[in-house]
């Protein structure tokens, strides 16, 4: 008797862990791979010399793939081999990944901007002379030639970041099935109780993943874009330089790899397991997280007939049920609710985290390495401790849906509060002259390129489109050495340096230096200090926010019938992906562009990326849109919890009422058949607490 009970226990338990561990490792790699593409953005938007809404649409084509099929692999894999499904997905993404790098094997050498030739050759006394070296740029700058430059862009395969676009796509195609099928198969399978810890234990093993993603980039934005193809001291430029482009491509082949080996166990799990502990205890329910009374009263009388159509097998039926399903879930109120509250939530937070390395550069003068390393090293492990700890407080205190809710509001709520006090710690400007200071001589400046010129580099023909920034002894940054009056220079590589600079401001001290070298001007002492309170603060912000992840999570997955689960989870997925994850990227980037003081120039002529911007309007759009977007938010949450309250009181009255055999008639097969028609706001047949 002892063996017959052991057996099926320990073959019941060992499969749904392997399942567990399995899907715990794919969201790890699938959130490795999200997260090094939002660390790559900064590289991307470079080496394809694109804008940031450009690369707002790209970051965005991952649900725009998820958009294609989520809805049908949600509600027909509910029916199919879950697992299998969540292998091939797993596959589809690795080749998205492979994709994703194509283009690096199939353009020629990166070619960063420059307004003159650098003497590179290290045993070369020639000197090189700025001011002069640039005589003819003006007038090829006024009259581009249209054909010449197509002819280039063809050559150079301006439009390869396409590629980028379509395997981005691809990963978010494989993605799809992963969140619907993976935690529909777990809860299905396992104690009510035991959700919560499971789905903290997945986010948490998943939130390791941006941490080596935001690790990798950050690594490989040091690491030079042609790395052994090309001599490395004959680049001039170093990492902390806003045309440097590191090698983004090799990331994406580790975490192809990585995606391809997650998807092995997947095809080895059954489609279905016995539940989580029924021999033991008989499907008992120990905390207010199972489906005791309030699940019963949370979910409409549907249920039952729910749990018959989950029986139906032939593709034809399951076709026919798929719109009557839709309407009894969009039925549900407090599922409607949840959803917009989320979509807002996400619009903050996508906007936030894609930009969030820029940023950090723009506000701070942090390299792009150094931003994504704190990312990694810094919020990521805070929002990981954030999950686990909200999980815990759950299952800790046994608290329902109610108590759930009342966590999630509270954890957006402080979050807010840190998110407002970031910006009143903030750096001023990047002082480049002619853009954000004045030259000697011009009291003002009106932030256009026109003003790059000034009597003291009047003569030197210098072209103003180029980026080729110079830094002065006195911490102002001069667009290039010709701009910045040079007459000559010394050295080579990246030690070169420029002599008898004529703009160099010198009223104050007669005797000063007016040298300069390459590269723009580290930000003032000062600055470090604000940039620290504003990492802490993130950091807070960060671990307070996840404390809300999953209680909000077991509020949607307790607002719905299980045999409409999967479904809920994957529309959730595609209405909060296609409407919150889609358009924050591009609108973001559109309204950051618009910031943008100095635009780089393209190998071919025209616009590039942006490599200075105005750092108070960044930070006012920036700030200014997350914030009211968390506004919002919060005021959803408060509707949405007076909901999840009126219905928790209801319950407590439908549950007197049956303890005073008022409704003693309505019993039948030991389950109470509620009519729930004498309620005005239930007519509808929603779910009610």
């Amino acid at each position: 008797m002892s063996v017959d009970s052991k057996k099926p226990r320990k073959a019941c338990c060992s499969k749904l862990k392997l399942f567990l561990v399995s899907l715990a490792f794919m969201y790890f790699a699938k959130a490795f791979a999200g997260a090094y593409m939002k660390s790559s953005i900064t590289q991307i938007e470079r080496r394809f010399d694109i804008p940031s809404s450009l690369t707002g649409v790209i970051d965005g084509s991952f649900e725009m793939g998820n958009l294609l099929v989520i809805a049908f692999v949600s509600y027909f894999g509910a029916k199919l081999h879950r697992p299998r499904l969540i292998g091939i997905g797993c596959l589809v993404m690795a080749a998205g990944s492979f994709i994703v790098a194509l283009p690096h094997f199939l353009q020629g050498p990166y070619k960063y901007e420059t307004s003159m030739s650098h003497n590179t050759e290290a045993n070369s006394t020639e000197s090189i002379l700025p001011c002069l070296s640039n005589h003819n740029l003006t007038e090829k700058d006024e009259t581009p030639d249209v054909a010449a430059i197509q002819a280039c862009e063809k050559a150079v395969g301006s439009s390869m970041w396409i590629y980028v676009f379509l395997g981005n796509m691809l990963r978010g195609i494989g993605e799809t099935p992963s969140m619907p099928l993976g935690i529909s198969y777990l809860d299905d399978f396992s104690r009510q109780e035991n959700t919560p810890f499971y789905l903290a234990c997945i986010y948490t093993t998943g939130m390791l993943g941006p941490m080596v993603g935001f690790m990798l980039g950050s690594y490989l934005a040091k690491t030079y874009v042609d790395v052994g193809f090309v001599d490395l001291d004959s680049i001039t430029i170093t990492y902390k330089d806003s045309r440097w482009v590191g090698a983004w491509w090799l990331g994406f082949i580790v975490n192809g790899t990585v995606i391809l080996l997650s998807s092995i166990p997947f095809f080895f799990l059954p489609k279905s397991l016995p539940k989580q502990g029924e021999e033991e205890d008989g499907g008992k329910k120990s905390t207010e997280l199972a489906s005791g009374p309030e699940q019963e009263g949370f979910l409409p009388d549907e249920t039952q007939d729910g749990e018959d159509k989950e029986k139906t097998t032939t593709f034809k039926e399951m076709v026919k049920d798929f719109v009557p399903s839709l309407k009894r879930l969009f039925r549900n109120s407090i599922y409607t609710m949840i959803i917009l509250t989320n979509l807002v939530a996400v619009n903050a937070f996508v906007g936030m985290i894609t930009f969030k390395p820029k940023f950090m550069e723009q506000i701070y003068g942090q390299a792009a390495s150094r931003a994504n390393f704190l990312i990694g090293i810094m919020n990521l492990p805070a929002v990981a401790l954030g999950f686990i700890t909200g999980g815990f407080v759950l299952k800790r205190f046994k608290l329902g849906v109610v108590g759930a809710a009342r966590v999630s509001i509270s954890a957006s709520l402080g979050a807010f509060c840190m998110l407002s006090l970031q910006g009143f710690f903030h750096c001023d400007n990047a002082e480049v002259a002619g853009l954000t200071v004045a030259y000697q001589g011009y009291p003002q400046v009106s932030y256009h390129h026109s003003t790059l010129l000034s009597p003291c580099n009047m003569g030197c023909s210098c072209s103003m489109k180029h980026w080729d920034p110079v830094c002065a002894y006195n911490g102002v940054t001069y667009a290039s050495p010709c701009l910045a009056g040079c007459q000559t220079s010394t050295g080579t590589g990246k030690a070169m340096v420029f002599h008898n600079c004529t703009c160099i401001d010198t009223s104050t001290s007669p005797a000063a230096n007016m040298s300069a070298v390459l590269g723009q001007c580290p930000r003032r002492t000062e600055c470090d200090d604000k940039f620290k309170i504003y990492m802490a603060l993130s950091v807070l912000g960060a671990f307070i926010s996840a404390c809300g992840g999953t209680p909000g999570y077991i509020v949607l997955l307790r607002s719905i019938q299980p045999d409409l689960k999967s479904l809920a989870l994957g529309m959730q997925t595609l209405i909060v992906r296609t409407l919150g994850g889609i358009p924050p990227p591009i609108y973001f980037g559109a309204l950051i562009d618009r910031t943008c003081l100095k635009w780089g120039t393209k190998q071919c002529g025209g616009r590039g990326a942006c490599r200075l911007y105005d750092s108070n309007a960044f930070r006012f759009t920036f700030l200014g849109l997350i914030i009211g977007l968390y506004i919002l938010a919060n005021m959803l949450w408060g509707v949405l919890y007076v909901k999840i309250a009126k219905r928790q009181k209801k319950l407590v009255l439908r549950g007197q009422a049956k303890k005073n055999g008022v409704e003693a008639n309505r019993l039948s097969n030991g389950h109470a058949s509620i009519s729930i028609v004498k309620y005005k706001e239930d007519t509808n047949m929603e779910s009610t607490i």
